[in-house]
């Protein structure tokens, strides 16, 4: 199950696909939308993140920073990132294999990659929006634009 609205958000570094340190720390004065998913180069994550990267304004900005979480090493990520034209950090919760994922109950012990979690971390760290898709279901991105502007 997904960490709970109010709930506070587990610290986490891990590195992006240019191979930076990334923490959610390093955004304590904004609100970061944590965006999970299961693998680089698939259909429904690639729709997902094609959303994020069309509308980068609305979920990065002076008071908002997207973050994706995959279990993909940092080198799919950055070939991806490459070939899709993402620029916001995907983030590789390689190794430990999918820590990050398992510390916000998104992990899928059965596929070995994480669902589909979504999350508002507030600058105080709270958890102000959460929700879990399983495989195969896409996110309606329309309710974390709803969740990012009640902030």
């Amino acid at each position: 199950m997904p960490l709970d609205v109010g709930a506070s958000a587990p610290p986490f570094a891990l590195r992006d696909q240019h191979r930076r340190e990334v923490a959610l720390a390093d955004f304590a004065d904004r609100h970061v939308l944590l965006v999970f998913y299961p693998w680089a180069f698939t259909g429904t994550c690639e729709g997902e993140l094609t959303e994020i990267r069309d509308n980068l304004a609305t979920y990065q900005n002076d008071t908002a920073q997207v973050l994706t979480v995959s279990v993909d090493s940092i080198f799919a990520h950055k070939v991806w990132a490459e070939r899709e034209g993402f620029d916001f950090p995907l983030l590789a919760d390689f190794w430990p294999h999918g820590a990050v994922a398992q510390a916000y109950g998104v992990f899928n012990e059965r596929t070995g990659a994480a669902n589909r979690g979504t999350f508002l971390v507030d600058p105080g760290g709270v958890i102000r929006f959460a929700e879990m898709n399983g495989p195969g279901e896409a996110r309606d991105q329309a309710v974390w634009r709803k969740a990012l502007a009640a902030v």
